[in-house]
């Protein structure tokens, strides 16, 4: 089975029922963790996800809810006995940080430290990811406060398109990565600066010719309106929908 499983929907500030905005690609062959926040272990197994089967790791940004997880994950993983290689993709900016993040860490003089290898992309519109016989990936730079990827998944043998907007202001990259798509993942944060409304991740659906909308990067606990989907259903008529913990998508 192919599905997407929501490991985290809430924005920077998370509640005891949201964790911050990460999620998981699972294929038959291949797994992909998109982003990498929290206690990863304890999230990957509560969604049925053996992380001896993570295959890669796609990080959109380097802000702390999208990437703090990384030297735990990574740790437990080694301390767990995990010996097959592993691929983290990301904007050079992203990924020069998160290795000067790993040597306060000391990884270098861990023994006998799994093979990670970084992928840096460039910061270019529907830039390849990676490919494989289940789908493909594709990035592109979105509006953000610091340089941060969308992304295009394919796919193949079920024919269908999955966008992810991560943190962004509206923006054409993100309205080309979802172009046509079966279903949109938007971030809903508000209108500011480098974030987008409920109504403006709508329009990007509309826009874009979108099936279906998932709310997702949204203000939880205190902050937590319920306004959400009523405000996105005005400006969009497909099917609109408020992401969830372990929510999965299943692409069958």
């Amino acid at each position: 089975m192919t599905k997407v499983i929501i490991l985290g929907t809430s924005s920077a500030v998370p509640d005891d029922k949201h964790e911050n905005t990460h999620l998981a690609v699972v294929g038959q062959g291949h797994t992909v963790l998109i982003d990498c926040a929290s206690t990863p272990i304890v999230r990957l197994k509560k969604a049925g996800i053996d992380f001896n089967g993570l295959s890669d790791i796609i990080l959109t940004h380097f802000h702390p809810d999208h990437v703090s997880g990384v030297p735990l994950l990574l740790m437990n993983m080694w301390v767990l006995g995990r010996r097959k290689a592993l691929n983290i993709y990301g904007l050079h900016h992203t990924l020069e940080r998160v290795e000067d993040l790993m040597g306060f860490h000391g990884w270098s003089s861990w023994p006998d430290f799994f093979p990670v290898a970084f992928f840096r992309l460039p910061n270019e519109d529907m830039t390849s990811v990676l490919e494989n016989d289940e789908f493909r990936i594709f990035s592109s730079p979105v509006k953000h406060l610091v340089p941060t990827i969308g992304l295009r998944i394919e796919f193949l043998k079920q024919d269908k398109i999955l966008a992810y907007s991560s943190d962004t202001e509206p923006c054409p990259q993100t309205i080309a990565l979802a172009a046509g798509a079966d279903v949109l993942i938007h971030e809903a944060t508000g209108a500011e600066t480098g974030h987008s409304s409920a109504s403006q991740a709508a329009g990007i659906a509309r826009e874009s010719g979108s099936k279906a909308l998932y709310l997702i990067h949204y203000p939880t606990g205190e902050f937590y309106s319920d306004a959400m989907i009523d405000e996105a259903k005005e400006v969009f008529s497909g099917e609109v929908k408020l992401a969830e913990d372990f929510m999965e998508l299943n692409f069958d």
